[in-house]
């Protein structure tokens, strides 16, 4: 029985977007403020992912060998160090989170049976990467705040209260939303960024956290004048909006997790990844609620 385990790890460390075949005027404007010198840190969180079959023991690997594996390949090399500097493929490509993610994969495969990395550079910030060249994906957690009344147009009060319950209720209720928008692409090899960050930041900003912030949904956003505002269709309108701004960047947007509380979230993934996911058939994209 095959099953897969988590290992997590984390580092401390300082990195500068710089490339030195451009000018001081150039760094800027490709990389802003991740250009001064000399850098700036993060506390990095680092989980690794492995496969295997269970042994006699009920175990895919020791988790106390893997600890010594990931703490000699990577964490007490990379632990306190300035990245462009500590290994030779940062040199060649920058220290993005992305890229950070591919070598340290690469660092590992020759040691654990490795499926999936996944790098924290912050708590909005992260990578994943699965061993597939130079594909990664990247996510932007941020979050925005709106009321909605879950109540369909057509409906009498009674019908929706029986659908929708206390969330039918005539004025509405509000959420503290929390919104990660996930993007798939090519990492350059040479900036080590499969997008540029400032530019999806704001695409996020000027299409969903500035429209949607500090509104009434059903009011406020056309869209919900006749499509009932459940964490499921925010979600799925999410991704309308920001798959060809994101597109335009020269990424693909992957998912759109939509958290409208501790009990309740939403993904929607874009057709194009459901099916690489094999967990959707034809066009239509996939929409799951936990």
């Amino acid at each position: 029985m095959k099953c897969i385990i988590n290992r997590r790890a984390q580092f401390s460390a300082s990195h500068r977007y710089w490339l030195p075949e451009l000018s001081e005027a150039e760094n800027i404007q490709q990389f802003g403020l991740g250009s001064r010198f000399p850098g700036h840190g993060h506390n990095y969180v680092l989980f690794v992912s492995l496969i295997g079959e269970l042994d006699k023991y009920g175990m895919v690997q020791n988790l106390s060998e893997v600890k010594k594996v990931i703490k000699r390949e990577v964490t007490s090399q990379l632990d306190y160090a300035y990245l462009n500097e500590i290994w030779s493929e940062f040199q060649q490509t920058l220290p993005t989170t992305e890229n950070i993610a591919r070598i340290i994969w690469q660092r590992l495969v020759p040691h654990l049976p490795i499926v999936r990395i996944q790098l924290f550079e912050h708590p909005e910030l992260w990578a994943d990467y699965q061993g597939n060249g130079m594909e990664a994906h990247l996510t932007i957690s941020t979050h925005f705040s709106a009321a909605h009344r879950l109540a369909h147009p057509d409906l009498s009060y009674e019908k929706n209260s029986e659908i929708y319950g206390k969330c039918a209720r005539p004025n509405g209720h509000g959420h503290n939303y929390h919104l990660e928008v996930t993007v798939k692409g090519e990492i350059d090899p040479r900036t080590g960024m499969i997008v540029d960050l400032g530019a999806l930041h704001k695409v996020i900003e000027d299409y969903v956290v500035e429209p949607f912030d500090h509104t009434f949904l059903n009011k406020d956003i056309s869209y919900f004048a006749q499509v009932v505002p459940t964490a499921e269709n925010i979600a799925i309108y999410i991704r309308q909006l920001l798959e060809q701004p994101i597109h335009d960047l020269g990424a693909q947007l992957y998912k759109v997790k939509l958290i409208e509380s501790p009990n309740n979230s939403c993904e929607v993934y874009c057709s194009q990844a459901a099916s690489s996911l094999a967990i959707a058939q034809g066009s239509e994209p996939l929409v799951t609620s936990v």
